[in-house]
């Protein structure tokens, strides 16, 4: 018997009935055209829902972001036309001491309200997630001024704080007390705004923290408490390291919004007295409807957004170092 011989390529694919490659081509072709086509369509869709997000997205955040960026090139009283100056609104406020001084006060705003809000969530979370009768209802009580309109929360606490017949300077006359004049004392007047702020958003952190609570689990405190664990001890060493999510969170959040202050100073003190309470984003708006100067109210926005995102940045990179993910 002789060994069978090799069947030469070129007979196979001239064989009968063979599938050559020229006969593929248009094959692949049109499978690769009918991918391309439903990749198109599938993508149509995908636009076609994110319309309703994004349409605003564009129309009231990213054009009068674009806007802002090219009217703080200019000098602009809203009336006339603009005047090109280029970089000169920026180093202008750069210069100006007023500038200095509403960031000092949004600063000083920032010191006062975030450790206040934050350990006054805290308690309230740690307290309300107990288990007792009302429970819900005091969740409900202590959530109500999230909800409530700064303008409504501002004249209630501007009522609450008046030096002459407020509430709270009767309560610390009664105890024989300082009456501070509040929101009419330059010395006073932020820490009135501070006062009323926290009040108002004790209710948003307490709800987030409230949540990192009750993600911590159960058996990792009751280990604890079985090896002998005091209260203390569980709380700083499982329930603050296994809340840093969500204390991380709320840090983020109330540093852009306390930076971004603006409705309770202006209700409630306008910035004054004598300008001792204005922060930045009140100068912002003095500067284009009071002074009619909204080429440099454009640019101290965008300072203003360039050290927010500057901050964020920063805390996204440090979250590494002390954010624990169970």
């Amino acid at each position: 018997m002789t060994a069978a011989q090799p069947v030469p390529t070129s007979a196979v694919l001239t064989a009968p009935g063979a599938v050559t490659p020229t006969a593929l081509a248009p094959r692949r072709t049109a499978a690769s055209r009918s991918g391309r086509s439903r990749g198109w369509k599938n993508t149509a869709w995908v636009l076609f829902f994110l319309l309703p997000s994004a349409v605003p997205l564009v129309a009231f955040t990213l054009i009068p972001m674009v806007t802002s960026a090219w009217i703080s090139l200019h000098k602009w009283n809203l009336i006339s036309a603009m005047e090109f100056v280029g970089l000169d609104n920026y180093t202008k406020l750069l210069s100006d001491p007023v500038t200095r001084r509403v960031f000092g006060h949004t600063l000083l705003y920032i010191a006062g309200y975030l450790p206040l809000v934050y350990v006054g969530g805290l308690a309230l979370a740690m307290a309300l997630n107990q288990a007792f009768r009302g429970r819900s209802f005091f969740r409900a009580a202590y959530f109500l001024p999230v909800v409530t309109s700064w303008v409504v929360v501002a004249l209630v606490w501007q009522w609450l704080l008046n030096p002459k017949n407020g509430l709270v300077n009767h309560v610390l006359a009664f105890f024989h007390l300082p009456q501070p004049g509040w929101w009419t004392d330059p010395t006073w007047a932020m820490p009135a705004v501070v006062v009323a702020s926290a009040w108002k958003d004790l209710g948003f952190v307490m709800v987030i923290l409230l949540a990192g609570l009750q993600a911590i689990p159960a058996d990792v405190q009751e280990a604890a408490r079985i090896d002998g664990a005091n209260a203390w001890q569980r709380f700083r060493r499982i329930t603050l390291p296994l809340l840093s999510p969500s204390t991380f969170f709320v840090l983020v959040i109330s540093l852009i919004n306390g930076f971004q202050v603006f409705d309770q100073v202006y209700v409630m003190t306008g910035g004054g007295p004598a300008g001792s309470s204005q922060v930045v984003v009140g100068q912002i708006y003095d500067l284009t409807f009071r002074y009619g100067r909204a080429g440099e109210a454009s640019a101290l926005s965008w300072l203003l957004f360039i050290l927010i995102l500057a901050i964020t940045a920063l805390q996204l990179r440090g979250q590494k170092k002390w954010v624990t993910h169970a």
